[in-house]
């Protein structure tokens, strides 16, 4: 079943052009079989893209893309193989960067390190990457990873312990939203966090995220 999600995105510029809400899928991990159903399909609606946080099929993921006909952004998971030839399905992932492919500015930070292994050291060298290009480009920004940020959306074991390097960048980029895969939802006591003012969610399966517009540019239009 999708869950879904509205945020109040605090910076009004990628709604000068709109009245609609940015409404985007957001799947990880496990696919989601209800979106196989033409039916489910037309409830979720409209569409402006899809964000995959890892560990999906690129075949599902193809699927989910051509079925809302949208274009689909990635990063990758620690089961995931990147391979040229898959480019013929699905986009480059994001490994540790920043693109304009996407409603919102998006910060995608693929699994850290050469995988399955854990990357703790590549997780620090990734977010110092982030944040001196942020510096160049300020604002407010989403954040999709595979792994979630410590504190926030950790697993029961050392494996899905979220990175700490990453709580460290929530405090640097203060995003008012971060989507994360790579821990189930049944060992978890909540998909939602609060940490320093960022949500942070776990997307496992798939979660329809709605951005509004802050109060006061719905006001000024």
């Amino acid at each position: 079943m999708t869950r879904r999600l509205t945020v109040e995105w605090p910076d009004g510029a990628p709604f000068r052009n709109r009245s609609l809400p940015i409404r985007f899928l957001a799947v990880s991990d496990e696919p989601d079989r209800t979106l196989e159903h033409e039916v489910n399909r037309r409830n979720i609606g409209h569409l402006d893209a899809i964000l995959s946080c890892g560990d999906l099929e690129p075949d599902w993921l193809s699927f989910l893309g051509d079925a809302f006909s949208v274009p689909l952004v990635r990063v990758l998971g620690n089961h995931d193989r990147d391979h040229p030839d898959l480019e013929q399905v699905v986009p480059h992932p994001l490994r540790a960067s920043v693109t304009s492919r996407f409603p919102v500015p998006l910060v995608g930070l693929s699994w850290a390190g050469e995988a399955p292994v854990r990357g703790d050291r590549s997780a620090w060298a990734q977010a110092l990457r982030i944040t001196c290009a942020r510096l160049l480009r300020p604002g407010a920004v989403l954040v999709a990873s595979h792994v979630p940020p410590t504190g926030a959306g950790d697993g029961p074991d050392p494996y899905h312990r979220g990175y700490d390097a990453y709580r460290w960048l929530v405090n640097r980029l203060r995003p008012p939203l971060w989507l994360h895969g790579h821990t189930t939802l049944a060992s978890t006591e909540n998909w939602q966090a609060k940490l320093n003012g960022t949500l942070v969610v776990n997307v496992t399966g798939s979660v329809l995220v709605e951005l509004v517009a802050p109060q006061a540019a719905s006001s000024i239009r």
